[in-house]
């Protein structure tokens, strides 16, 4: 993977004051020393090729859980074929490859003096900060809820506990209840996992609970891979669902977990289970570095992923400002890469060529159900990421070879045990 070509950067002098762990690495003379915040997808695909592509690099990998458990697959958590335990990942992979994992939460970043600082104290000063922080929930963006309010309506888009809590809840739910489901405007993480929720909850309700109904309120009104879902869910769940586009009402006015209602154009809606999922922006580390812009993103350098806010940080993932790529594990794995590319030819003058973007979606229907989704990217002349002309495909509406949803299905197992393998070790 490679990169635009860019001049090598000065360094500063050394960092200075007692708690401070190194100083930058090329005022040593090393081959250069990175922090990257975050351990999910992007963040830890980073920190193993950083190593991969250039093994004398110093790599500090900063992340505050002992293990990450990932979004993708967390909706089988919740309808009951997957156990949390088997989308959970430990960091052991990346100790082996060379990086240096500390635990810890990064609350500040002196983009000037290149110091990041955790929670208790430590300063890890850098050459190149790598920023992978995933997303911020933004509670207030629905009216009434809140994050205690989370524990009555669980948002679940944050892999663990929550996880967990929507999975009791559809446990206990009684047959003949209604499941309503909360979407929220885009840009959001991971733009077809509401419709996979949907999809496999009504699986497990079909041969659970057959009496109850499934409530989609959606403030868009389209959604990815959309003409694909609706007809798996006509074949395999008719009746079952109603969809409520948000021109047609579906955009949440409020909320109240007391009663568990929904307020929406619609009308009022009660809900046996009543999954939120609120709006979103770039996680909480961004925001205090200054990373992002308006909209509560962070812009970058497509070509690079740099930041658009501060020299020598680099973006990766959901955070990021990334054009027509989705916020997804398969795109923050693809742009760590091209980070770390981009991190290994600076830091020795080189030149390099433009990166090469793709993404990659899977999602189940049922357990023998898949339905997929390929794309492919370039930076255009305008410095913004568009999806490249007759690239990409997308799974036929009507199956045109005997087993192929079930084959997509184990693709779809497939890809998770390589993206996982390749991101952790």
């Amino acid at each position: 993977m490679t990169t635009t070509r860019r001049s090598l950067l000065k360094t500063v002098g050394a960092a200075a004051g007692l708690g401070v762990i190194g100083m930058p690495a090329l005022a040593q003379g090393a081959a250069g020393r990175v922090v990257v915040i975050g351990a999910g997808f992007g963040g830890a695909t980073t920190a193993r090729y950083l190593k991969r592509l250039n093994a004398a690099l110093d790599v500090t990998l900063v992340e505050r859980d002992d293990r990450f458990i990932t979004c993708p697959f967390s909706n089988y958590v919740v309808a009951g074929f997957r156990k949390i335990e088997d989308i959970t990942h430990g960091f052991d992979g990346l100790t082996k490859a060379g990086v240096k994992v500390v635990k810890g939460e990064a609350t500040a970043v002196d983009t000037t003096g290149r110091l990041v600082t955790l929670r208790d104290g430590t300063k890890l000063s850098y050459d190149k900060l790598v920023v992978a922080p995933g997303i911020e929930l933004n509670y207030a963006g629905v009216p009434g809820y809140s994050e205690a309010a989370s524990e009555k309506m669980p948002h679940a888009w944050k892999a663990g506990p929550q996880t967990l809590l929507l999975r009791r809840q559809l446990e206990a739910m009684p047959d003949g209840g209604t499941f309503i489901l909360c979407a929220p405007g885009n840009p959001f993480r991971c733009p077809p996992g509401p419709y996979e929720r949907v999809s496999v909850v009504a699986w497990y309700l079909k041969n659970n609970k057959p009496k109850s109904k499934i409530l989609v309120l959606d403030a868009k009104d389209a959604f990815s891979k959309q003409g694909l879902f609706q007809a798996a869910w006509e074949s395999e769940f008719p009746g079952m669902i109603t969809w409520i586009s948000g021109k047609d009402g579906g955009k949440v006015e409020s909320v109240d977990p007391t009663s568990m209602t929904v307020k929406s154009g619609f009308g009022n809606e009660t809900g046996a289970v009543i999954n939120v999922i609120p709006p979103q922006r770039a996680g909480a580390i961004a925001q205090t570095a200054g990373l992002v812009a308006e909209n509560g993103w962070c812009p970058v350098d497509p070509t690079t992923f740099a930041s658009a806010k501060a020299q020598n940080v680099y973006i990766v993932g959901d955070a990021s400002i990334a054009g027509a790529m989705p916020k997804s594990g398969s795109s923050a794995n693809v742009q760590g890469k091209v980070v770390a590319a981009a991190i290994v030819a600076i830091l020795a003058g080189k030149a390099a060529d433009g990166p090469a973007l793709l993404n990659i979606c899977y999602s189940l229907v049922t357990p023998d159900y898949g339905i997929s989704t390929t794309d492919v990217y370039q930076v255009n002349a305008d410095k913004v990421i568009v999806t490249t002309p007759n690239s990409g495909g997308v799974s036929v509406k009507t199956p045109t070879a005997l087993n192929e949803r079930k084959l997509e299905a184990e693709y779809t197992v497939n890809w998770y045990k390589s993206i996982t393998a390749d991101t952790w070790g």
